[in-house]
């Protein structure tokens, strides 16, 4: 990627996670990263696109933790799957407690903008479809109840870790995310 699409991409995910889309103007984008205008537009045709940019570069980073954490065999099926929420938690934490740039746009932009809901629902299902994976594994190695429905568990997880993500963002701490786990691997393990 060209290194002033990559400074503008991620200039826009520190503004738009602190502030909002609606908030985030492209003269922001400019005057946080020092590019000329000609040069945005040379990389994206409008604000919309240049946010889809943004989706795509954390989502990147979400499928390099994804990949990292869950695909790690040395290590058992559901302790993966915490291994990549302490992933996403250590990034909250660096990032001030700004919570999921996801969720955060999600709640923001999903009642005005088809396309912003159908990316962001597209990225939360991957990472869903991941951790799915995983308890898939957990279901064959027996470490959860054969019986477990893997699909809808997983996407119980990341509902929950959305609202996790929230707290935290207003309450700036990590206290959120423990009792959110805690209780989720507790109740996947009782069978």
């Amino acid at each position: 990627m060209h290194a002033t699409k990559q400074r503008l991409i991620l200039a826009g995910l520190g503004l738009m996670l602190a502030r909002g889309y609606n908030a985030v103007g492209v003269q922001d984008v400019l005057s946080a990263t020092g590019v000329p205008k000609g040069s945005f537009y040379h990389h994206f045709a409008s604000k919309e696109d240049f946010a889809l940019h943004v989706i795509d570069g954390y989502q990147a980073n979400v499928h390099a933790l994804l990949h990292a954490t869950l695909t790690n065999r040395k290590r058992a099926p559901l302790d993966r799957i915490r291994d990549f929420f302490d992933g996403v938690r250590a990034a909250y934490a660096a990032e001030g407690y700004l919570g999921c740039f996801l969720g955060a746009l999600g709640q923001e932009l999903s009642g005005a903008s088809e396309v912003f809901r159908h990316k962001i629902e597209g990225c939360l299902a991957q990472i869903s479809g991941g951790i799915g994976c995983c308890l898939d594994e957990a279901r064959t190695t027996g470490d959860i109840a054969a019986s477990t429905d893997t699909t809808g568990m997983a996407d119980l997880l990341v509902n929950a870790w959305e609202g996790a993500a929230l707290r935290s963002r207003l309450a700036r701490n990590s206290h959120p995310f423990d009792p959110v786990l805690d209780f989720y691997f507790t109740a996947m393990t009782k069978h």
